[in-house]
């Protein structure tokens, strides 16, 4: 009997230890997310960052600190039917030195990887910038230039809908699409040289596959894909299929995983479907009330939250599409770009930011060193934006 007593206390000794041992790790390490869309949200809502928002979104400024996230590269979107979407833009970026503004103790604004370490030392949340969709430059290099200005640091070429210059995964493989072009125009590969030039990273998520090809022809720098997954396990327009996978790898870039069960789980699409033909009725009349197709959606999600539980994707498909892009490319091209309050459906157990040091211990359990998991968390994507930058 004393045997046997002796044993359980061994294991939940050894249970605790471990605990504390992913805890601390995580907490030690630089942990950058890049993708989050709570400016969108909170202007949306009439939501305030530094508030406490549990319950209401993934995210707020202290749920930042609880789950060990160093640095946020807050999305800068809009959809493209705004009249101006260029002013939209930077009405987003007010919105953020706002925040950083109310709270000097807890933001910093961070547009490089001198900053960004600094905002670390000084255990600040680092706040950069990242603007979802290149239709809010307006087919303008000036307006590029005066984002890039008031500090972003990345820009998604396309969102869901095409520019004038690039095509987007959603429209370039939607065959009742009638496209005058396919892939970047002359212009598009001007834009792209272009933020090579001034140290503005190319984001290669949301786009088609002849954007992303020609990208990474005419790119000279590491590109970004920050909110993305493996085609192979979900293949759903807007993840990299091996052959893209290997080439940003080749070309020194990384991949930054969403958490969206969409594009985590191949069985998510069926589920959706069965949700929004049960729900249609209601959802047109909140669309024809004046709300965005987004927001209608995520009010039936919140509205009927029971239902969304058993859609969402099992946690274990994250670490299944890092392992799948680790094999094709190697530990030094992945790391984390949660999409969160972008997404209704984030996978068990990730309910909102807090969460994160799941991932850490998963990570552990799975064979991953300290090494590689401190590169996953935030060191990779340093990597590519010191890559990016131009010596002053």
């Amino acid at each position: 009997m004393k045997k046997i007593c002796f044993i359980l206390i061994g294991i939940i000794v050894l249970a605790n230890v471990q605990a504390q041992d992913y805890k601390k790790l995580h907490f030690s390490s630089i942990l950058v997310d890049t993708h989050n869309d709570i400016i969108s949200t909170c202007l949306e809502k009439g939501y305030r960052f530094d508030s406490n928002l549990t319950g209401l979104t993934h995210s707020d400024l202290d749920r930042m600190f609880k789950g060990g996230v160093d640095v946020q590269v807050f999305s800068i979107w809009c959809d493209g039917t705004q009249p101006n979407p260029f002013a939209f833009a930077n009405r987003e970026i007010d919105t953020l030195y706002a925040w950083i503004k109310r709270n000097p103790s807890k933001m910093m604004l961070v547009t490089n990887s001198s900053q960004l370490m600094q905002a670390v030392s000084q255990h600040k949340l680092g706040a950069m910038i990242g603007v979802e969709g290149g239709h809010m430059i307006e087919n303008s290099i000036d307006k590029l230039d005066s984002l890039y200005a008031r500090g972003t640091r990345y820009m998604t070429l396309t969102w869901n809908n095409n520019t004038d210059w690039a095509t987007s995964a959603k429209n370039e493989s939607d065959t009742t699409q009638h496209l005058t072009h396919k892939g970047l125009t002359e212009f598009g590969k001007q834009v792209v040289r272009h933020m090579n030039k001034i140290g503005m990273l190319v984001d290669l998520s949301h786009v088609g596959e002849q954007t992303f090809w020609d990208a990474i022809h005419t790119t000279t720098k590491p590109v970004l894909v920050s909110h993305s997954d493996a085609y192979a396990l979900c293949p759903v327009p807007r993840n990299l299929k091996d052959d893209q996978i290997k080439a940003v790898a080749k070309n020194g870039g990384v991949i930054q995983l969403n958490f969206y069960s969409g594009f985590l789980d191949s069985s998510f699409d069926a589920k959706e479907q069965a949700f929004e033909a049960r729900h249609k009725a209601e959802k047109d009349s909140l669309m024809k009330a004046g709300k965005q197709e987004f927001f209608a959606d995520n009010y039936l999600f919140l509205k009927y939250a029971d239902e969304v539980a058993n859609m969402r994707a099992p946690f274990h498909l994250i670490l299944d599409h890092l392992d799948h892009i680790v094999k094709l490319a190697g530990v030094d091209h992945v790391g984390m770009g949660s999409d969160f309050d972008g997404i209704s459906f984030p996978p068990q157990q990730m309910d909102d930011v807090t969460a994160y040091p799941l991932i850490t211990k998963a990570l552990l359990e799975r064979g991953y060193s300290k090494t590689d998991i401190q590169k996953i968390l935030g060191g990779n994507f340093i990597r590519v934006l010191k890559a990016n930058e131009v010596k002053q």
